[in-house]
């Protein structure tokens, strides 16, 4: 109902109004633009902030949680790489990374030993191979699993580089020292086994620290150089008389470039003069490699073709210094004391690769092979013969086979073999997860405040699983072998042997078979 006794403005009363509003001209104006300001901010605060993921603001992001991301603490510059496949590769590309670190003057950050088929590169000689920023993301990712459930185990664990970084060819710091330093993480919470369960915030920050130092999302300057040449395009030289960029000998067939369409040109570079003073990359806190791998193939290398440097007599050096990295002291004397305590004689070494890859094809070519091996020792040496057997296929599924028979002849041949659940093996595993030897590498480095970090890590970080170390201890066995060794023809684990045979790694313990 109307009010009746509500007054009635007079006409007069409503032209002193529209006066007013005369006198006022940006009133409304002024008004419309507060709110779509105030639209606009109610608009920007609610959407995700992941939309606004260009580089530029993750690169910012990142930059402010990685302080040396963009000053170098005294002048400290880092090499890191993407390894991949078995061990037996992982130590060769460990090896290339440590003459790559050599040669560019940068500190090497040392990668963990990666579980076994956990990164596949592909293949270089079908130009079929994950690209280096994909493969470096995948390993990023790995290494967080390896973090967060116990299993981490360096290189620097299992391989002696003492000898290397004592002669001051190299510099190293553990994986896990310069991701707490760099992406300024307490890493050792991501492995701390008093919580079930990681922080998701610290695994997510890892995930992100790792994007940029993959070049996910591309160079940073003075920053971050990530190098995207791989098998397909590039093969690494140093210090030779070819030219720089030059063709080189192996490239795709023409059958192959119009099956697979490609079109890629394999050229020679130095490395030095690519990545060394003066060129951009050198300007980066941290040069990122893809691979590392490479492998002679059809009169060239896959990869690297650095064989020596008889320019520079430190590279020199530290090509002959890589070429045989010993175990840990432990695994040495644990693979020493099978010999003599449990084998106590001279004895055969067989390492037969049976079921991995293509192996699992050549069965029978491997057989006779060990045939003709033991034959021959069979006309020469008294019986029986000692053999430790080295293999993948479980001992239940020898009947049938070659393994199966030795076996049965126990008066011409008395077997050998290991299991991870013998004592010594499960020792020895105790030894190494306590020594720590790759934390070692870092608490004094130049710069980087990390003596704290290493405490941290050392008391949290230990491997909640013990690391599998097998193979390490059964190769070192076998190069103590001093009626000789039979290997799988292809197989790295045979050609690593062999090294180990070639440098002598067991020699004293040859001298103990000749006073028994």
């Amino acid at each position: 109902m109307f009010n009746l006794n509500k007054t009635i403005p007079t006409p007069k009363l409503w032209s002193k109004k529209k006066s007013q509003q005369r006198r006022s001209p940006f009133f409304f104006l002024s008004l419309f633009l507060l709110s779509l300001l105030f639209l606009f901010f109610l608009t920007f605060t609610s959407i995700p902030k992941s939309l606004f993921s260009s580089s530029s603001s993750k690169i910012t992001a990142l930059s402010l949680q990685s302080p040396h991301c963009e000053i170098r603490i005294s002048g400290e510059k880092f090499l890191w790489y993407a390894p991949h496949s078995g061990f037996s590769n992982q130590l060769s590309e460990f090896k290339n990374a440590l003459l790559m670190a050599g040669i560019l003057n940068r500190t090497l950050i040392i990668p963990p030993i990666l579980s076994h088929h956990a990164i596949a590169l592909g293949s270089c000689p079908k130009f079929r191979v994950q690209s280096p920023k994909e493969i470096r993301v995948s390993v990023w990712d790995h290494v967080i699993e390896l973090i967060t459930s116990g299993r981490y185990v360096s290189m620097a664990d299992i391989i002696d580089i003492s000898s290397v970084l004592s002669s001051s060819h190299v510099r190293a710091i553990d994986f896990r020292v310069f991701v707490s330093s760099w992406c300024g993480l307490d890493l050792d919470l991501a492995c701390c086994k008093e919580s079930n369960t990681q922080p998701t915030y610290l695994v997510d920050s890892l995930k992100q620290c790792g994007s940029l130092l993959s070049g996910v999302d591309g160079n940073i300057d003075r920053c971050l150089f990530a190098v995207d040449d791989d098998c397909r395009t590039t093969v690494w030289t140093y210090g030779n008389d070819e030219a720089d960029g030059a063709l080189d000998s192996f490239q795709p067939d023409e059958q192959l470039k119009k099956k697979k369409k490609i079109s890629y040109v394999r050229r020679r570079r130095d490395v030095y003069k690519t990545l060394g003073p003066g060129s951009k990359a050198d300007s980066a806190t941290v040069l990122a490699f893809g691979t590392l791998f490479t492998a002679p193939y059809k009169g060239s290398e896959l990869y690297i073709d650095i064989q020596k440097a008889p320019r520079d007599s430190k590279i020199q050096s530290l090509i002959k210094k890589i070429e045989f990295l010993p175990f840990v002291p432990e695994i040495i004397s644990a693979g020493k004391q099978f010999a003599v305590q449990t084998v106590k004689a001279p004895f055969l070494c067989a390492q037969l690769r049976l079921l991995d890859g293509q192996f699992k094809n050549h069965w029978e070519a491997t057989f006779s092979g060990l045939k003709q091996k033991l034959d021959s020792l069979s006309q020469t040496g008294s019986r029986p013969i000692h053999v430790f057997v080295m293999t993948d296929l479980p001992q239940g599924n020898w009947t049938g086979n070659y393994l199966g028979d030795l076996a049965k002849d126990s008066t011409n041949f008395k077997l050998y073999f290991m299991n991870e659940e013998d004592s010594l093996v499960t020792e020895t595993a105790k030894k190494l997860a306590l020594a720590r030897h790759g934390l070692r590498f870092g608490s004094s480095l130049g710069g980087i405040e990390s003596t704290d970090t290493v405490a941290k890590l050392q008391k949290h970080c230990a491997p909640h699983i013990l690391p599998d170390i097998l193979l390490f201890i059964e190769e070192t066995i076998c190069s103590c072998g001093s009626l000789g060794f039979f290997g799988t023809a292809g197989s790295t684990i045979a050609d690593n042997i062999e090294i180990m045979r070639k440098f002598g790694s067991c020699s004293n313990q040859r001298e103990d078979h000749k006073m028994m």
